[in-house]
């Protein structure tokens, strides 16, 4: 079909006043099939049928979660362009507009009241394996130099948890997405990118194993505190090398050899650390070139964190020497 023929199905797709209502809901954020019908006082039929039209235009994105199903706006391509063309023609004062983002905000309040209250029932986990390491403060910080100061249109967070990551690094990339396979940590991470107001973010349900994107989708990749809960930690660092373009950067946060056990017996880590050469090894299988290696040092555990880039064509990779690859901070 030619790029003619497209624009035509999306104008088609978009000319109706439900839809058109529809993608000013989703320039809000995502939301699920229920959220958008109760919002705009439809049946969930109805809205589907809706939405199914808008998705397959090219206007709109479906995005299964387990048994829901999320919707957002189109971001690459022709649709996402005739989108943001359609939404800047929108009147600022239609009442049915109004009316919808009076109702979505309750919506999303709703949502956000109940993932407080997910994240407090469950705070004691993460405090107490915390006080175990440095500072989070400190790590992200080095996250921040490795990322922060370079130029990122597209930054994939694998396995994002609470989308601390996101929140960290979304205002200073084009498009943050976080990827992981907890229901209940997505709820999280979307109400604090929503009270972050960091619409250029979303986050999605999926598998670490097998990235939903085409190979070179992303600038840059996270991994933070998810490789010891792997079964296979180095098809996630392949899957991950595999989304990044040529220069890109991949960053891995985890820990260095330990003999905790009780994190293995009552947190659910399956590896006890990961060894320098071990981490280097497979990010040279995956094609990338390993960079300088951090440590940083708390009371029981330390915390490495491994960085490589993505060579170009002709480029050599390999694991810098170890004199070269250590940076201990305390």
């Amino acid at each position: 079909m030619s790029t003619f023929d497209h624009l035509l199905d999306g104008l088609r797709a978009a000319a109706e006043s439900t839809r058109l209502r529809l993608l000013a809901l989703l320039a809000e954020g995502e939301l699920t099939v229920g959220e958008i019908a109760e919002v705009m006082g439809q049946s969930q039929p109805r809205v589907s049928r809706h939405l199914r039209l808008l998705t397959e235009a090219g206007l709109t994105e479906r995005l299964p979660e387990g048994s829901w199903v999320f919707y957002r706006l189109a971001h690459d391509g022709g649709g996402g362009r005739l989108v943001e063309a359609l939404l800047h023609l929108l009147p600022k004062d239609e009442a049915r507009l109004d009316r919808d983002h009076q109702r979505l905000a309750v919506v999303r309040a709703r949502r956000t009241k109940a993932a407080a209250a997910y994240f407090r029932q469950n705070a004691s986990h993460w405090d107490e394996l915390s006080s175990l390491y440095i500072d989070e403060a400190e790590i992200e910080r080095v996250l921040l130099s490795l990322l922060g100061r370079s130029s990122i249109d597209d930054l994939l967070d694998i396995g994002t948890g609470t989308g601390r990551i996101l929140s960290l690094l979304g205002p200073r990339v084009e498009r943050g997405v976080g990827i992981d396979n907890s229901p209940a940590m997505l709820t999280i991470a979307r109400a604090k990118l929503t009270l972050a107001g960091l619409r250029n973010c979303h986050v999605r349900y999926g598998d670490m194993y097998d990235l939903p994107w085409p190979g070179g989708s992303f600038d840059a990749v996270t991994i933070h505190h998810v490789l010891h809960f792997a079964e296979r930690p180095a098809i996630v660092i392949a899957e991950s090398a595999r989304m990044l373009r040529a220069g890109g950067r991949l960053v891995i946060v985890d820990f260095a050899p330990h003999d905790l056990e009780a994190l293995r017996s009552e947190h659910a880590h399956r590896r006890l650390g990961f060894a320098n050469g071990e981490i280097a090894g497979w990010l040279v299988e995956a094609g990338l070139k390993p960079a300088r290696l951090r440590h940083l040092r708390g009371r029981a555990l330390t915390v490495s964190i491994w960085s490589a880039i993505r060579p170009g064509p002709g480029e050599a990779r390999k694991a810098p020497a170890a004199s070269d690859s250590l940076e201990t901070r305390h």
